[in-house]
């Protein structure tokens, strides 16, 4: 009797998940939001990752019992929340009453009426697939610290290359970086130049680690070869490889009877070498998987070329261990060029390009120069480095109410000029700055000419500090604000109203726009307004107007959708609460292993961060703990780790 159940239940509910529920949410846009990296990460509904198997489909649709109501189905959240019956951040994403709504209720009475032992259905996840090899191209600042460290050349060539664009939020990540005809022409003319330049006036910087007796003296030829191209190639060369370049090096020096000049050619070609320019990982010779390691963790650590002791202990076998290579990270950690490494990261991390070539209405901001938006980064550069280099708290980075200024942002700020530049000052309460949020690198670079943009502020903390997709406008969208007139002035909280009265907009402007409003007492340039000062200036046929300048009371109060008793009004009060959210400090993480990595993370690139996550929240939130933890574990998968 009871093993007809199942069948009952089914017959009197037809309707099928997968071929009829799973497209209408799909149809809704649900996913857009619940997933990892979606504003509605913290709640309890998770569609699948990447493409789902019809198992995973099936056991999810099952999985939805936890949203329903036994009690009452009517009630249940699975139906009441897309309906936006129970209130939902992401407004209607179904039609109360249309058909999609209908096969949502048949789902929720058959979860209903099913017993929970049933549907608590687990699929065998599948097995991760292998690592194919991957070919990382050198960015122009590695490029650039790459040769100073190989050649002793500071001259930065690189960045006189092509710009790299920023895809992924970085500028490193490798499914974006070709090499341009344009770009590999650039290479082919620095290799030249660098080349040239090394051995100008002799070997002053000691390329060649012999003295030879003669042109043709193939010992110390290959003494050179064997040492240099192991520091350009980052890995011992292979006989293959050798014996071209002793080609290569005898028929320049015979030619021009000149030892130095068969150094100097093969100097050239190595720089244009794609073992030079790009570097492997996972490649298909176990035997250079030490050097791809050290590699790895260089570049991420110091973002330059393994040193002498690295490239050491990748030959010991040193890097196989998880003791060795953590012990090997700890020591780059501690050098000068991990600072300007993670100086690069955070820099990339916030957008600090967006503040270059930056413009301001000058009549409305005169005091707007270069100069300043640099005493702005350096700002920013000093806070997150006393974090990171002092091990201090590293969520303090929102929370802080210790900045580091110099007298131009003292002005801005208004506060006393300090003794010396870019000393640290406590910021009064009154402020109302605390942290990355109240600085004026961050409400510079997401402000107009003229204005502020509080949707553009709201939507960097739910992408660059939450690590949220905030789903597209849909198309055709008019996202025009009303004019602001002599007869009717209003501030930028009035004229968004538009979006939430329109339900093409409202579902992700109530994600984003009350994040911005606790910060609209800050003009575009950080400065601090206790009123919004708004000029309107004559149109062309007005000439014989004169400006009008209004003050208009500002509303700052603000919210964050998703997480419970978050309301605030003030950057330093909305910089407290992100401290202590754990979409928040988890986003470092994610943040920083995509750096790493070149790429956004995977499904099974979960167990990584979430180990480095559980090692940084551990330490106190100490960022150097999360590079170390992030670069093992990814090296040592945590499966690997007793």
């Amino acid at each position: 009797m009871f093993a007809l159940i199942p069948l009952l239940v089914s017959s009197l509910f037809a309707v099928d998940f997968r071929t009829e529920v799973w497209p209408a949410l799909e149809r809704a846009n649900c996913v857009g939001c619940h997933n990892d990296n979606g504003v509605a990460s913290p709640t309890r509904l998770r569609f699948p990752e990447g493409k789902a198997s019809p198992a995973a489909i099936d056991a999810f649709g099952k999985s939805l019992h936890i949203l329903t109501n036994r009690a009452d189905p009517a009630k249940s959240l699975l139906l009441a929340k897309p309906t936006n019956v129970i209130k939902h951040a992401g407004g209607a994403r179904i039609v109360p009453g249309s058909n999609e709504a209908k096969l949502l209720r048949e789902w929720v009475d058959y979860l209903v009426a099913t017993p929970v032992e049933q549907l608590n259905v687990k699929v065998a996840e599948e097995k991760a697939e292998a690592v194919p090899p991957i070919l990382r191209r050198l960015t122009h600042s590695q490029y650039n610290n790459t040769v100073r460290d190989l050649l002793n050349d500071t001259s930065r060539l690189a960045d006189q290359f092509p710009p790299e664009d920023f895809v992924g939020g970085f500028r490193n990540q490798y499914l974006s970086q070709s090499t341009s005809p344009l770009l590999a022409e650039a290479y082919a003319a620095a290799a030249e130049k660098l080349a040239r330049k090394a051995f100008l006036g002799g070997d002053p910087h000691g390329l060649v680690p012999c003295k030879p007796a003669s042109f043709g003296d193939a010992a110390c030829r290959d003494k050179f070869l064997k040492s240099f191209g192991r520091r350009a190639f980052r890995r011992p060369l292979q006989a293959a490889e050798l014996a071209r370049y002793q080609k290569l090096f005898t028929a320049e020096a015979t030619a021009s009877k000149q030892f130095l000049t068969g150094a100097q050619v093969v100097v050239e070609v190595m720089l244009q070498s794609p073992n030079f320019l790009m570097r492997t990982e996972n490649g298909l010779d176990p035997s250079l998987r030490p050097y791809e390691i050290a590699s790895y963790l260089s570049y991420f650590v110091t973002n330059t070329m393994p040193d002498e002791v690295l490239l050491n202990a990748a030959a010991s076998g040193e890097l196989n261990s998880t003791e060795g290579f953590r012990k090997q990270a700890r020591r780059l950690l501690a050098t000068e060029k991990a600072r300007e490494s993670v100086d690069e990261f955070i820099a990339e991390w916030l957008r600090f390009d967006r503040l270059s070539g930056t413009v301001r209405e000058r009549r409305l901001y005169p005091q707007f120069s270069p100069e300043l938006t640099l005493a702005m980064t350096e700002e920013t550069r000093r806070l997150a480095a006393d974090l990171i280099w002092n091990k201090r708290n590293f969520m303090e980075f929102y929370s802080s109410t210790a900045t580091f200024v110099n007298s131009d942002l003292a002005k801005l700020y208004g506060v006393p000029a300090p003794k010396s530049e870019y000393e640290r000052v406590e910021l009064p309460e009154s402020s109302g700055r605390g942290g990355i949020l109240g600085q004026a690198t961050f409400l510079t670079m997401t402000s107009k000419p003229a204005e502020t943009s509080i949707t553009a502020r709201g939507l960097f903390v739910r992408e660059q500090l939450m690590c949220q997709d905030v789903p597209q406008p849909p198309p055709g969208v008019d996202a025009n604000l009303p004019v602001v007139t002599r007869a009717k002035p209003m501030t930028q909280r009035e004229r968004l109203g538009v979006h939430l009265s329109n339900p093409g907009c409202a579902s992700c402007h109530t994600l984003i726009d009350p994040i911005g409003y606790s910060m609209e007492k800050f003009d575009a340039i950080g400065g601090y307004r206790e009123k919004m000062k708004l000029t309107i200036f004559p149109q062309r046929f007005e000439k014989e107007e004169k400006p009008t300048t209004v003050e208009l009371d500002l509303d700052t109060s603000g919210t964050l959708a998703g997480i419970e008793n978050a309301t605030f009004s003030s950057p330093r009060e909305l910089g407290k609460i992100l401290a202590a959210t754990p979409q928040c400090q988890q986003c470092v993480a994610k943040q920083l292993f995509r750096y790493m990595a070149g790429r956004h993370e995977r499904p099974s690139d979960r167990i990584v961060i979430d180990r480095a996550f559980q090692v940084f929240r551990k330490s106190g939130f100490q960022f150097q703990e999360l590079m170390v933890a992030l670069a093992e574990y990814s090296v040592h998968r945590p499966e690997e780790v007793n």
